[in-house]
């Protein structure tokens, strides 16, 4: 190897001249002339000519030029110093291994993904793709849309790199869960079918058109580092990440011998036994670190102890060699290895020749014979093979003339100087041959390094023998065990082995990671015959001794009290010695032979062809010796893992992967090395580790809460002495570095809570904020073992809502004002009118809503220690936003009634918190409206009076259907009816009016109006859900008995007008019921309905007065039926009274009854009395049916029907019993007898009971019309023509 002082010097002088070549080419030639730009070839003139007088700040930009320069020079060189330590944690680890139990990270999206991804869910909320789905999925993904992926607190966690796909699904599944499980059921249909199938939709949405045969692909790439990567792997990430080039690996890669197991063991003995020297040296100087108590100064050095010997644990608990035979230590224990780990241990347990055991395998291929003249050609031969003291092999046989067989023999031995015996036979022919002729042998002496290839060997033949000449062409391949690192011939001399100078067979044998032996072996022996453990000894080269025969070149081993002198014949041999016994004594002095010193010198010496020179003379060449060579106990590992981690924290960061500030796999495992192979305390490396994560989150990154807490967890319990790695000192740098970690962890936190909704928006990352709050917890707690009290948690929390409901009301109006903009572009004329200030003021509280709806649903669960905390944010939040509702409602103008629809927005999301409810806030909303409330119903409540008076006395009282275009036309105030876009708000109920307004005729305008308008104000104040109990009763009650009274003046004027308007009506069969008359009696039966509904209210006294106005309805119906029915009988008494006309005696019916009878002789006599009773019967039908058409209710004209049927009758009777004694002429009896029998079956077919019908009434009317009948039959059979009481059903007519 190289000398490190030439390196440096020759490193010093490149940089030196690079240095004066930059400046040259800056200036011209003058060291203070100003650099050009880069590569602008008219620069060198431009600063040749400033030269001449050059100012102050051209002095000053090339001093910072080239202070640049020497500063990137100088970060160069330290990557390059520490990729060189970080190339042997990888290439021999012996602490840490990859870790296989870390949460597997997901693909981070960016601003490029997010755009395809709003493209792809607009297309198909706008019908452009091919899937197929419902209206209620298509309602979820527009919510989703609209709420979630235009959101800017989405696009800015983008753009922070802490959002992966799966939180855009997390986010869209707990959407679609809420609104699944409000959908109603549906047999043969799970919720939980629907949830997958609406998921399975939202990822065919979500790929889009992707080509899925490169997806695959392009994951497996991005993928490996979350995977346990293999060596190179690693050596390109870390390459990636500290800037190193391919070719400066190569160089450090073979400079190093990273591949060779050997080389980086002994370097880490090295390591470590430099480690403890420097122990040992603070401990003689007194030179420690500061600690916080004088006490841990011993116990630093007892630490620095302990760390050395685990590592040396931990290096001797791995096998000798992977891959290679097993090899145990038969008889060294545990207990006794552990004597030895402490270096200058005089009790070191010695080896025994029987603890050094060496297994190789031979393999030993015959090819041919040559010069086998002694035997016929027909004749048979055969090769026989075997290693001494082991079992024998034979070849195929085969025809003397053509001896040849390529037979491989196996065999296994523990000999290091094995004898190899190979025979040549040939069959007997005679019958009493015992044994096969031997025609010729070989005797072979193979070692490890002997060569492989196959070659001839000259065989001993018998005497008299005529193969004189007889060779047999073979090989033997010996192999190398992994234990076994070198072995050759040398020349040995020492004071208490190897006492005579000879030459021997060596052998340098690995019996554990940090036990060597330099043995000695006879042939066919499987023992050494001497050894030499190597611990403690110190390998160099040497010059020639004179004293001693044999042997060109020299070096040797020297340990206190012994010096072992070894010679070779061939210098490149020596060189390949003293590089592995360099290797196994584990000396911090490098060997170096004086041709190779020679070679370093640039001004002669000869170059020799070595190996292992050549890889050091090319890093020589490129400058990286200084970087190999360089001692590791001589730097600041605490500063360079720091540079480290920083670097690999920033290129995690920036990777493909939503990280949250975790590293990858390989990343904690190279890490975990560094730290343990270099001794770099762990407090100071969850400090760095939380000091770059602080400042990462600081700078808009999303760093996962759980990660800090872990670091702060153990820099916190290492600082107060709870040892969590075993380190019991703390250093007072640690202490100060961790109270300044501490106040900007704190303050950090309360920044993060401040801004929960931003920080942590829709509640992503999942758990962040609960974890969030956590840790601030953690870090408000002066020491690990006592806890904070809850109340100063919450006071601190409090304080952090407070802020946060300033800043989120802040936000939220900035948007609602950059919206707006946005939305009136021209109509800024408008911006100071009332209603423009109340349409922003009701969209603010759109947006309001949505916030606390949000936080409810995304940030309740993290805040479910203190749910009051977060109802006083709330409120703190609406008390900001009071402040311009207050403002825009004081601009309305008086009895405006616009503002309605905001207490309606704001009060249904209030009254269904529990929290909120009553709260400060909406207290104050019901102390503004209530005044307006009852303005609006004191002015209804007179409106509505005004327009019954003004409606009666104009009434036409014609059906609402036919004038629906004509309700009267009274100045009311508007009753509100929300617009339709405000969400989530119910819009006002549909009036009953509306739908019998088409169904059927109904009252009048007047009773139509006044109903829709009590219904409609009930509605709006039910609407408004009054969340005041005590209020909303009042409201209630007040509303009721309004309608009562109105609904109460309403019937009575209208039984007035019944009154008047059937007084104009005549009393003669022409009478035809009209309309109007029976729009009066809908407006009774519409009262009757409507009652039901807008007066009656659940109590004692409303309830008594419900029963009033119910029963003065039922009165004012009685007496307008009684009223109607008297009217239609004057009708029937005016055909009685013409009837009377015919009575017996009177001095009319002589007339008529002698007129008749005289014109009988000579003319036919038309039948009399039919018209009066067809008149009458005509004028029952057509009532009857005006009636039935017009009237709405038919249980009032069931009673009308059977009070107009008993009245008839029973005038009918009285009329027949005033003329008891007389006997009926016979066109009163033909008349009666039609009458009564058509109002029978007319009254039937309209509904009117058998009971009515029958009644005594009508019997003794039936009976007596029989009689007269009977009498009329015997007196003048003829007289009657036909009609008869009989069979009347029958009778048409």
């Amino acid at each position: 190897m190289l000398d490190p002082s030439s390196s440096e010097e020759e490193s010093d002088e490149v940089l030196e001249e690079e240095r004066r070549d930059v400046l040259v080419a800056a200036g011209g030639g003058s060291p203070r002339s100003l650099p050009p730009p880069p590569r602008d070839p008219r620069g060198r003139e431009a600063g040749a000519a400033r030269a001449v007088s050059p100012s102050p700040s051209v002095l000053s930009e090339g001093r910072e030029e080239q202070e640049r320069l020497q500063r990137e020079e100088r970060e160069k060189r330290l990557r390059l110093q520490l990729y060189v330590f970080i190339a042997r944690c990888i290439a021999h680890p012996f602490n840490a291994k990859q870790p296989t139990d870390m949460a597997r990270r997901q693909q981070k999206l960016n601003k490029q993904q997010l755009q395809m991804l709003k493209e792809r869910f607009q297309a198909f909320l706008n019908g452009e793709t091919q899937i197929v789905a419902d209206e209620a999925f298509c309602n979820a993904v527009r919510s989703y849309y609209e709420v979630f992926l235009k959101s800017d607190r989405v696009a800015r966690m983008v753009h922070s790199g802490g959002c992966s796909a799966n939180d855009f699904r997390d986010v869209f599944k707990k959407n679609i869960e809420k609104r699944v499980r409000s959908l109603p059921e549906i047999d043969g249909l799970s919720k939980e079918t629907v949830l997958s199938s609406w998921l399975a939709k939202y990822d065919a949405i979500y790929r889009g058109e992707e080509d899925f045969c490169k997806q695959p692909n392009r994951m497996a790439l991005s993928a490996v580092s979350e995977l346990i990567l293999s060596k190179e792997q690693l050596y390109e990430m870390f390459q990636q990440i500290l800037g190193i080039k391919k070719l400066e690996h190569q160089l450090i890669y073979n400079a190093c011998q990273l591949d060779n197991g050997d080389e980086q063991a002994a370097q880490i003995r090295r390591e470590l036994d430099g480690r403890l020297q420097l122990a040992e040296q603070m401990a003689r100087e007194r030179k420690f670190p500061k600690f916080v108590t004088r006490e841990m100064e011993n116990m630093y050095i007892e630490e620095l102890r302990s760390s050395v010997n685990l590592l040396m644990a931990n290096l001797e608990s791995l096998p000798v060699s992977k891959g290679g035979p097993e090899f145990k230590l038969q008889k060294l224990k545990r207990s006794q290895n552990s004597a030895f780990l402490d270096i200058g241990d005089e009790n070191e347990v010695q080896l025994s020749k029987s603890d050094v055991v060496l297994s190789f395998t031979l393999e030993i291929v015959i090819m041919e014979v040559q010069g086998l003249k002694s035997v016929a050609p027909n004749r048979i031969v055969y090769c026989t093979m075997e290693v001494e003291g082991g079992e024998k092999l034979q070849t195929d046989q085969a025809e003397a003339s053509r001896p040849q067989w390529g037979t491989q023999g196996d065999f296994t031995t523990t000999h290091p100087r094995p004898v190899v015996k190979v025979k040549l036979f040939t069959e007997s022919t005679g019958v009493l041959a015992l044994e096969d002729k031997e025609l010729g042998r070989v005797v072979l002496y193979p070692t490890s390094n002997s060569p492989k290839s196959p070659d001839l060997h000259k065989m001993i033949v018998p005497k008299n023998s005529q193969d004189s000449d007889l060779k047999i062409k073979l090989a033997v391949r010996m192999d190398k065990p992994p234990h076994m690192k070198h072995c050759g011939y040398l020349y040995a001399l020492g004071q208490k082995v190897w006492k005579r100078w000879k030459k021997r067979y060596f052998v340098l044998v690995q019996v554990s990671q940090y036990t060597f032996a330099m043995c000695s072996y006879r042939e066919k022996k499987s023992e050494p015959q001497e050894l030499m453990q190597l611990e403690g000894y110190t390998v160099d080269y040497t010059a020639p001794h004179t004293g001693l025969q044999g042997g060109r070149v020299f070096f040797n081993a020297v340990k206190e009290g012994d010096t072992v002198i070894f010679a070779s014949d061939d210098e490149q041999d020596r060189i390949l010695w003293v590089q592995a016994m360099y290797r196994a004594t584990g000396q911090s002095y490098k060997p170096v032979p004086a041709s190779q010193a020679q070679k370093m010198n640039p001004k002669g010496g000869n170059v020799n062809t070595g190996i292992s020179p050549l890889y050091t003379d090319r890093g020589q060449k490129h400058g990286m010796d200084e970087f190999i060579s360089a001692n590791p106990c001589k730097f600041d590992h605490a500063s360079l893992f720091r540079l480290l981690q920083r670097q690999t924290l920033d290129h995690r960061l920036n990777d493909s992967y939503s990280c949250l500030g975790w590293f990858s796999p390989g990343q904690v495992f190279v890490l975990d090395e560094y730290c343990a192979r270099y001794g770099v305390r762990g407090c100071h490396r969850h400090l760095c580790y939380l000091n770059e994560l602080i400042e990462h989150s600081e700078n808009g990154s999303v760093i996962d809460p759980t990660l800090l807490h872990y670091s702060f967890a153990f820099c916190a319990s290492h600082v107060h002495g709870n040892r969590p790695d075993g380190i019991g000192t703390v250093s007072v740098e640690e202490k100060e570095r961790f109270e300044e970690i501490k106040d900007r962890l704190s303050s950090l936190l309360e920044n993060q809570i401040s801004h929960f909704r931003y920080c942590f928006p829709f509640g992503r990352p999942e758990g962040a904020l609960k974890a969030t709050l956590s840790l601030l917890e953690r870090v408000l707690m002066k020491d690990i073992a006592t806890p904070i009290p809850a109340e100063e948690v919450k006071k601190v929390v409090r304080k952090c809502l407070e802020k946060a409901a300033l800043i989120n009301y802040t936000r939220l109006t900035e948007y609602a004002k950059i919206e707006a903009t946005a939305e009136k572009d021209s109509e800024t004329m408008n911006q100071a009118t009332p209603a423009r200030k109340l349409e922003e003021v009701l969209h603010l509280a759109e947006l309001c809503i949505e916030v606390l709806q949000q936080n409810e649903e995304h940030h309740s669960e993290a805040f479910a220690w203190w749910p009051e905390l977060l109802a006083e944010h709330a409120e703190k939040f609406l008390s900001l936003y009071s402040v311009d509702m207050d403002s825009a409602l004081e601009a309305q103008l008086q009895d405006s009634w616009d503002s309605f629809p905001l207490f309606q927005l704001l009060n249904n999301a209030l009254r269904n918190d529990t929290f909120l409810c009553n709260g400060k806030f909406h207290k104050h909303l019901q102390e503004i409206f209530v005044p307006m409330v009852i303005r609006y119903i004191d002015l209804m409540e007179s409106s509505i009076a005004q327009s019954i008076h003004r409606g009666l006395e104009q009434e036409s009282w014609q059906p609402v259907k036919s004038i629906t275009n004509s309700l009267p036309n009274v100045a009311l105030p508007k009753v509100p009816s929300l617009p339709l876009n405000l969400p989530q708000i119910p819009s006002f109920t549909t009036p009953t009016w509306m739908t019998s307004l088409y169904d059927s005729t109904n009252g009048s305008a007047t009773s139509e109006d006044l109903f829709w308008k009590l219904d409609a104000l009930q509605m709006f104040v039910f609407d408004l859900h009054w969340p005041e109990p005590e209020f909303a009763h009042h409201l209630e009650q007040r509303l009721k008995l309004m309608a009562t009274d109105m609904i109460e003046a309403c019937v009575k004027r209208t039984r007035i007008a019944f009154e008047l308007k059937l007084q104009k009506t005549n009393k003669s069969t022409d009478l035809r019921i009209p309309s109007s008359l029976c729009t009066m009696f809908n407006v009774l039966v519409d009262a009757k309905k409507q009652t039901a509904k807008l007066c009656i209210l659940d109590g004692g006294q409303e309830q008594q007065y419900h029963s009033k106005i119910d029963d003065l309805i039922e009165e004012t119906v009685k007496e307008i039926i009684s009223l109607l029915v008297s009217k239609v009988v004057s009708v029937l008494e005016g055909v009685l009274s013409k009837l009377s006309r015919y009575d017996e005696g009177t001095f009319f019916s002589s007339l008529v009854s002698f007129t008749v009878k005289a014109a009988a002789k000579y003319v036919d006599v038309p039948k009399p009395g039919m018209d009066l009773a067809d008149t009458y019967i005509m004028f029952v039908r057509q009532n009857q049916d005006i009636l039935r058409e017009k009237v709405n209710e038919e249980m009032y004209i069931e009673k009308l029907f059977d009070q107009w049927y008993s009245s008839s009758m029973k005038v009918i009777c009285m009329w027949l019993a005033d003329r008891l004694d007389l006997q009926l002429h016979i066109y009163q009896l033909k008349t009666l007898i039609k009458i009564v029998k058509k109002t029978y079956r007319d009254f039937r077919l309209q509904g009117v009971l058998e009971g009515t019908l029958n009644s005594k009434t009508y019997d003794t009317v039936h009976s007596r019309l029989t009689v007269e009948e009977a009498t009329v039959s015997v007196t003048d059979a003829g007289g009657l023509q036909g009609i008869t009481m009989k069979d009347s059903d029958e009778e048409e007519g």
